[in-house]
């Protein structure tokens, strides 16, 4: 979870409610190695995570040095013993003094045509320490209440925090709220009380990315399955009340590949998208809205 200081997150939302178009273009691309295909971004504390799906899963720590992002030399593996245990990372839901989650989507047939998703809980703090699940997978969790996919992410809504989840894809598509306690202990997310509110959305949907304060909930999709960028910025209390996404606006690009994942920096017209693409997979975004 990403959380923008309180006078730019109010730069944000007055923008994003006073205008009709939000414009957002690439400014520059690069190429980080070594993470297979990128499957998305995260803020924590200062740092950058971006995680993908490698040999095994895996996650590395950058820093934002003016326009570039610094490689820490910290690398952290989705395995315990060495055999891989997330191999397909689809979403990192962080906050203090709340349960982690990071969802994984499990390839069940050749063709890849038949995924199952999981979310699993993990020590988040220990993970950082050791660079390993090992000790630190505290429980792994059958999403079967998805249609397609899991993209755990924390947001707040009406006081209090949950994960919110969201499908991929163009059937039926639903973010969901989870209560992230009741998550925690179960087995499956059908379980009773472990989803607490839906809405059905667009689809394509790759990631999910929250602006607190205000309710924006930002979907990080692809225009049709699998290319082309775009970002649709929500109302969540008001997609939750009427039972729909209520967009306030829509980004579109025409970068051809898949966008995987997305996150404001501290500037609030500036952002870093992911994509799956081995060259050119982060790329920094300028917005701009227009009265």
């Amino acid at each position: 979870m990403k959380t923008l200081n309180p006078i730019l997150l109010l730069l944000v939302m007055f923008f994003v409610a006073r205008t009709g178009k939000t414009d957002g273009k690439i400014a520059k691309n690069i190429t980080l190695d070594s993470l297979g295909a990128c499957q998305g971004i995260t803020y924590q504390n200062g740092s950058y995570f971006l995680y993908g799906d490698r040999e095994v899963g895996v996650m590395r720590e950058f820093k934002l040095q003016k326009d570039s992002l610094s490689y820490q030399h910290k690398e952290y593996r989705f395995t315990i013993k060495g055999e891989n245990m997330i191999k397909h990372p689809t979403g990192i839901a962080h906050h203090k003094g709340l349960p982690t989650f990071v969802g994984n989507s499990v390839r069940q047939n050749e063709a890849g045509t038949l995924w199952k998703a999981v979310i699993n809980c993990i020590n988040w703090d220990g993970f950082l320490k050791t660079g390993t699940l090992d000790d630190n997978l505290l429980k792994t969790i059958d999403d079967d209440a998805c249609i397609q996919g899991a993209r755990p992410e924390y947001v707040k809504y009406k006081g209090k925090w949950f994960v919110a989840t969201a499908d991929y894809g163009n059937k039926a598509n639903e973010v969901r709220l989870l209560n992230p306690q009741a998550l925690a202990k179960a087995t499956k997310t059908s379980e009773s009380g472990v989803v607490v509110q839906k809405f059905t959305c667009s689809p394509w949907v790759q990631n999910l990315h929250w602006i607190e304060s205000k309710g924006i909930l930002v979907l990080i999709q692809n225009q049709v399955e699998g290319r082309k960028w775009r970002l649709t910025f929500l109302d969540l209390e008001k997609s939750i009340a009427t039972g729909h996404e209520a967009v306030l606006s829509v980004i579109d690009t025409d970068k051809p590949d898949e966008l995987e994942g997305f996150t404001f920096t501290d500037r609030a017209e500036k952002g870093i998208a992911v994509s799956s693409s081995r060259k050119n997979n982060v790329s920094f975004m300028d917005f701009s809205w227009d009265k």
